[in-house]
């Protein structure tokens, strides 16, 4: 399409435009100025000496109370003003917001986007230009040599300059979009200094909205939320089929309650190892941890006799009240779970080991002792009055999901709100510069896998719980898989140092929801596993082109 060339306008045609504008709003300016100056102003200054005068250690007591109170008869009298003067100023600010809404777009930003849309055109046609004359004397040139390397050095130059005509074409692209976005920014600077940056909701979102705009980049944004995207779209198609093939609607009431309920456990699992994952790390045990929680918590919790042996040895603890059984459950969860993780910690922190080897050795560790001291049967049931007690349906509700949500409450206050936490992320994102600054990194690995041992010890007995039993050391295969994909589904980086609790909660709920999802259209278990691999490849993949993009 041809560039309309009388659109595209010059500065000073632009300042022209602009220039009635701001001699209007200027005299308004003016006055409310010289209304605040006595006011509002003197509120802010006077405010701002009294606090700085709170903050002074370097006068007495009595001096900084002689002070204040001089300041605060002062603030009464400036406060009287302003609120005297406050309806000329609210008027004045209606006057100019309805003078730029009238004016503002119509006398000058349209014109301006006129200009930049023809400036883009102009731009393009000069590049496609530039890349004819480049490729007419390339063509020129090969025609007058005869020796290869000279044509290699040729194609080489060639290349180079194609490269930097399409950087100046993207050059000449951002200076027109920046052209564009600061005559759009240029009414709400107007705006902030009318109303002392208390802009209204509209404003607000208009401005968001442009910067969002502005800043926008397909790559990043494909590279960011491409695998969610892709995920929505087969949950969606996902919800299209079911109804066709199973007859049943996916997205129900009692669904979703499922899917969180499912969830609930495996958010505990996620947790843990997220923390793990930010220091550059995994854990490959959590299946067999969870497998051990869950022998241990229903022997302590079996429903009358243990019909099973550990170690040969029949365990009754039908003698103890049914509450100090779970709680006795709870804690020898925690315990156990918590020692194993520190025993991998230990070694990868100590001695440097890589943490795959330290944690498969702990899974094979877990899962050998398991299996020998119960000879791999199953310890059957619970008792049912105790999940009734701590994970009880009220009218239809699991109130599991509570305990899921109070861990990511915890947990996130500990990533983001102590010391702990951010050594975490200054140790996950360089452990060399946390060192310099003083960190303990032996400590700090240690910790990190001591409460993902926490986590996954209350994970544990909560599927414990909602299994109401079925204790055995087979259980739990294969979800360490599910815990790491849903951490890196939910943007928790290998490159370490990079991730968020809220990322690892979505990224759980989206994994739970897809798998139930397969399940009810009964897909094989087993191929699942291979859905979860394929996530797991795509979303580190992904993180590995964001690395690779950062550096």
């Amino acid at each position: 399409m041809p560039a309309n060339k009388t659109a595209i306008l010059s500065a000073d045609a632009e300042a022209a435009l602009l220039k009635p504008i701001d001699a209007y709003i200027d005299a308004i300016q003016d006055k409310i100025d010289a209304l605040r100056l006595e006011g509002t102003d003197k509120v802010i200054a006077l405010s701002s000496e009294i606090e700085s005068v709170k903050r002074d250690r370097s006068i007495s007591k009595q001096e900084a109370a002689e002070l204040v109170a001089g300041y605060t008869k002062e603030l009464e009298v400036a406060k009287s003003v302003e609120a005297a003067n406050k309806s000329q100023v609210d008027t004045l600010i209606v006057e100019a917001r309805a003078y730029l809404k009238d004016h503002y777009e119509a006398d000058y930003l349209s014109k301006v986007r006129a200009s930049c849309a023809a400036e883009k055109i102009v731009a393009k046609d000069n590049h496609d230009a530039a890349l004819a004359k480049l490729a007419k004397e390339h063509e020129d040139l090969l025609a007058g040599l005869a020796d290869s390397a000279e044509i290699k050095d040729e194609k080489i130059v060639y290349k180079n300059r194609q490269f930097d005509a399409k950087v100046n074409y993207q050059n000449e692209l951002q200076r027109i979009r920046d052209r564009g976005h600061d005559a759009f920014s240029f009414q709400y600077r107007i705006i902030d200094q009318l109303t002392m940056s208390k802009f209204t909701f509209q404003e607000n979102l208009a401005q968001r909205w442009e910067n969002y705009k502005y800043t926008f980049n397909a790559r990043t944004f494909l590279l960011n939320n491409g695998l969610y995207l892709a995920i929505l779209l087969i949950f969606i198609a996902l919800c299209i089929i079911t109804p066709v093939v199973k007859g049943s609607q996916l997205l129900t009431a009692s669904n979703v309650l499922n899917i969180l309920q499912q969830a609930s456990p495996r958010m505990f699992l996620a947790l843990g190892v997220a923390g793990l994952i930010l220091q550059s790390g995994t854990d490959l045990s959590i299946g067999r941890q969870v497998g051990m929680g869950m022998v241990a918590s229903t022997i302590i919790m079996h429903q009358g006799v243990n019909t099973g042996t550990f170690f040969g040895i029949v365990f009754d603890f039908t003698g103890l009240p049914v509450v100090a059984r779970a709680f006795l459950a709870l804690a020898v969860c925690i315990i156990l779970c918590t020692f194993f993780s520190a025993i991998a910690g230990f070694f990868t922190a100590k001695f440097k080991m890589h943490w795959f080897i330290s944690t498969m050795a702990n899974m094979l560790a877990i899962f050998g002792i398991v299996t020998y001291a119960t000879k791999g049967v199953s310890f059957g049931a619970i008792e049912p009055s105790i999940p009734a007690m701590f994970i009880p349906k009220i009218g239809g509700f699991p109130t599991i999901i509570l305990w899921a949500l109070a861990a990511i409450i915890i947990v996130w206050f500990i990533w983001n709100k102590t010391t702990f936490g951010k050594n975490m992320y200054a140790v996950g994102g360089n452990t060399e510069a946390a060192t310099v600054s003083g960190i303990n990194v032996f400590a700090v690995s240690i910790g990190v896998f001591i409460l993902a041992g926490i986590l996954y010890g209350f994970g544990a007995w909560l599927e414990s719980l909602r299994m109401v039993g079925s204790g055995s050391a087979a259980y739990g295969q294969g979800w360490e898989t599910d815990a790491i994909a849903a951490c890196v589904v939910g943007g928790v980086s290998f490159t370490g140092g990079i991730g968020k609790i809220s990322g690892v909660a979505i990224g759980v709920l989206i994994f739970t929801a897809l798998t139930y999802s397969l399940t009810i259209l009964g897909i094989d278990t087993n191929l699942q596993f291979v859905f979860s691999g394929i996530i797991i490849l795509l979303a580190v993949t992904l993180d590995c082109l964001k690395y690779v993009q950062k550096k």
